[in-house]
C-alpha cells in the first residue's frame, strides 16, 4: 500500500496539483487583503464612511452591557450575530478570484489555439472526368486514363 501511495504521490499531476493548491492559497490571501484593505475602504467612504467588515445584525446580545459597535466587541461579548458585512467582503473576494481565473483560462485557451497545427496540405485531388481520388501530382487518371490539367 505504501509503494502504491508513493507511486501516486510522485506522479507529475499530483505535484502540479499541490503547487496549484499552494499558489491558490497564497493568491487567496492576496485577494482578501486587496478587498479588505484596498477596495472596501474607498467603497465604504463613497457610501458615507461605512465599514463593511463591521456590518452585522445582533440576534442575541450575549453578556454585553451596552450597544455593540464593532464585530470584535460582539464576538468578545459572546453575541450571536449575522455578519453580512463580512459576507459582502467574501462575495467581492470571490468575484475577483473568479475573474482572475477566467482571464487565466482565457489566455491558456488562446495559446492552445495558436499551437494547433495548420490544416494538412491535400495529397489527392478529384479527377474531373470520373470523380475518383487521384494523387495531386498525377498527370493522367489511373481509372479513366483521361489527362489531368494542372
Amino acid at each position: 500500500m505504501f509503494k502504491e501511495f508513493k507511486e501516486f504521490a510522485v506522479k507529475g499531476n499530483v505535484a502540479d496539483m499541490a503547487v496549484g493548491i499552494i499558489i491558490g492559497g497564497a493568491f487567496g490571501t492576496i485577494v482578501k487583503s486587496l478587498v479588505s484593505d484596498i477596495l472596501m475602504p474607498p467603497i465604504g467612504l463613497l457610501l458615507g464612511g461605512v465599514d463593511f467588515s463591521n456590518m452585522f445584525i445582533v440576534l442575541k446580545a450575549g453578556n454585553a452591557q451596552n450597544t455593540l459597535l464593532s464585530l470584535a466587541e460582539a464576538r468578545e461579548a459572546g453575541a450571536v450575530t449575522i455578519n453580512y458585512g463580512v459576507f459582502i467582503n467574501s462575495v467581492i473576494s470571490f468575484l475577483i478570484v473568479a475573474f482572475a481565473v477566467f482571464l487565466a483560462v482565457k489566455q491558456i485557451n488562446r495559446l492552445k489555439r495558436q499551437e494547433q497545427a495548420p490544416p494538412a496540405v491535400p495529397t489527392t485531388k478529384e479527377c474531373s472526368q470520373c470523380f475518383t481520388q487521384i494523387p495531386i501530382k498525377a498527370l493522367r487518371c489511373p481509372h479513366c486514363t483521361s489527362e489531368i490539367t494542372q
